[in-house]
């Protein structure tokens, strides 16, 4: 069969078309994810303290609207942190790094969150973070690192603490609520690390206090007493922590209602940042992302694979055993 003769004029401007969309899709693509974020929530993004990291919202949101087209959330409010962010300001200001977005009610907030304070096993091995930023992510057993990626909020579980003392000879119940999160890829064994979200809030200074009419009594009639610290702004054992009064707005939110949790950097971006660092070349220029602030602290960051870090972690364990735990003292006041 012969080919049919294509009129000059029309050839050139098929190819015309053909050029003008393809550069058209190459230009438009990088903004294609972009603009499918609403304007108003659009309005919030940037690097400045209250605000979301573009990839940190795009990431977070995509996490979001994939579990909902799966019928896994129905929730109409997700997640997300930024871990690269510093966790305190200084003077008593917190920075602002967790966030809860509703995009049915146009809603955005910013709260403060803890990261995974990690552990110096010296001589060993050094993967401890600062109070301000984090330097060391992992997700080994017993690393009390944060492990970045996805996660669904699960299960809430509220249990007794302890009591402690709110005025002259007047005590209150501690009940602290644990968020379990169930994690997938490299944060699947957070249930087994039991990592989830709760207020950064604690006993501290442990007695055991005379109280047989008490419902939480044991079998002798005992208590357990302490003094209530507020940690916000601090570091946690590799879970998420939320200031007590964020922590009354965000549990409630989730109970019986599960929806998604995107943390920032994960490990492909430790890495990607890491070999940026070693280059002496700035994030920015590389297309990368990492809070400038705690960049310039940290000097670069590590992420500890599990595979690595667990028989470390083992050794350890057993060549130095921690002492046996000794009973809680009986309280010396009434």
């Amino acid at each position: 069969m012969g080919l049919k003769s294509v009129p000059l004029g029309i050839a050139v401007l098929g190819l015309l078309a053909i050029a003008v969309a393809t550069t058209m899709s190459a230009r438009s693509f990088a903004a294609l994810r972009s603009s499918s974020i609403p304007a108003w929530l659009q309005a919030h993004v940037g690097e400045g303290d209250g605000q979301i990291a573009q990839v940190v919202l795009e990431r977070a949101r995509a996490l979001y609207l994939k579990k909902v087209s799966e019928g896994s959330v129905k929730n109409p409010c997700y997640f997300a942190m930024d871990a690269t962010r510093p966790g305190d300001l200084g003077n008593g200001v917190l920075g602002r790094r967790y966030y809860v977005i509703c995009e049915a009610e146009q809603s955005f907030r910013a709260v403060s969150a803890g990261h995974g304070g990690g552990r110096n096993l010296k001589g060993v091995a050094d993967f401890s973070n600062g109070r301000r930023c984090a330097k060391n992510f992992g997700n080994a057993m017993d690393s009390e690192l944060t492990a970045d990626g996805a996660y669904m909020t699960a299960e809430a579980k509220t249990s007794f603490k302890g009591y402690y003392r709110v005025g002259a000879k007047q005590d209150a119940v501690f009940m602290r609520t644990f968020v379990q999160f169930d994690g997938e890829g490299e944060t699947a064994n957070a249930r087994q690390r039991v990592i989830g979200g709760h207020p950064a809030a604690l006993l501290r200074g442990m007695c055991l206090r005379k109280s047989p009419n008490s419902s939480h009594a044991d079998h002798d009639g005992y208590v357990p007493f302490g003094k209530l610290v507020n940690y916000a702004g601090g570091r946690s054992n590799g879970c998420t922590s939320w200031s007590p009064a964020d922590a009354e707005q965000i549990i409630p939110m989730v109970k019986d209602n599960p929806t998604t949790l995107y943390i920032y950097p994960e490990s492909r971006d430790i890495a990607a940042i890491a070999r940026a660092v070693a280059a002496r070349q700035s994030p920015s220029g590389a297309e990368l992302y990492w809070n400038a602030s705690c960049l310039k602290e940290i000097g670069s960051p590590k992420f500890w694979p599990k595979k690595m870090l667990e028989p470390v972690i083992a050794r350890y364990k057993k060549d130095q055993p921690l002492p046996p735990a000794q009973p809680v003292p009986i309280c010396r006041d009434p």
